[in-house]
Order: C-alpha cells, then sequence, then structure tokens
C-alpha cells in the first residue's frame, strides 16, 4: 500500500505561482509512473500532468501545457507540479497518484492521495 500526502497548496493571485509536493511513503517509489489530477467544484476530476517512473518523459493536459511542468526527484521520494501564471479556472483540489503499470497517458491509477487546495483569485 502506498500512502501519497500532498503539499504546497493556498491561495494565490491569478498570474502568481504555486509548487505542490507528493510525498510517498513507499521505499520503490522509484518503480511507479506518478500523476496529478484535479477536481473543481460541480465538476469531475481530469488528468493534468503524469511522469514516468525515471522522469524521462512526461505528459500534460493541453489546458496546462506549457504553464505547468512535473517532475520528480526518487531520492526523496516525491513529485513536484511547478504551476506558472495561474489563472482562475485552476481552482481546484489537487490529487497526486501513483500507477504500478507505467503507462503515463492513461486515467488509471492505483493509488490517490488525500488532496491539496489551489485556490486562484483574479
Amino acid at each position: 500500500q502506498v500512502q501519497l500526502v500532498e503539499s504546497g497548496g493556498g491561495l494565490v493571485q491569478a498570474g502568481g505561482s504555486l509548487r505542490l509536493s507528493c510525498t510517498a511513503s513507499e521505499r520503490t517509489f522509484g518503480s511507479y509512473a506518478m500523476g496529478w489530477f484535479r477536481q473543481a467544484p460541480g465538476k469531475e476530476r481530469e488528468f493534468v500532468a503524469s511522469i514516468s517512473w525515471s522522469g524521462g518523459r512526461t505528459y500534460y493536459a493541453d489546458s496546462v501545457k506549457g504553464r505547468f511542468t512535473i517532475s520528480r526527484d526518487n531520492a526523496k521520494n516525491t513529485v513536484y507540479l511547478q504551476m506558472n501564471s495561474l489563472k482562475p479556472d485552476d481552482t481546484a483540489v489537487y490529487y497526486c497518484a501513483a500507477n504500478s503499470h507505467g503507462i503515463i497517458e492513461t486515467t488509471e491509477y492505483d493509488y490517490w492521495g488525500q488532496g491539496t487546495q489551489v485556490t486562484v483569485s483574479s
């Protein structure tokens, strides 16, 4: 069982930046592909970004491409989401997730964190 804990959310003005972190309990963190998802009030959860186990491949939703960057540090069991040029539409609860099958172009994940709130004011 992999436990994931997100941090770094908060309130930011439009155009600002935030960096989210997600730390895993699992020592084999480096064998999991990782992803970030978000869910805004009244909307379904949507994919944001993902990264392969090695960090060599990344995949982004069109809505965040060029503004968000996903990265990971396997020595720290942590995946990051750097969010720049934030917009009010980015307001949501952000979740990290882990999958053991290694595919990053997917929404099928095995483990999920509890989420961290990101609010972007206009």
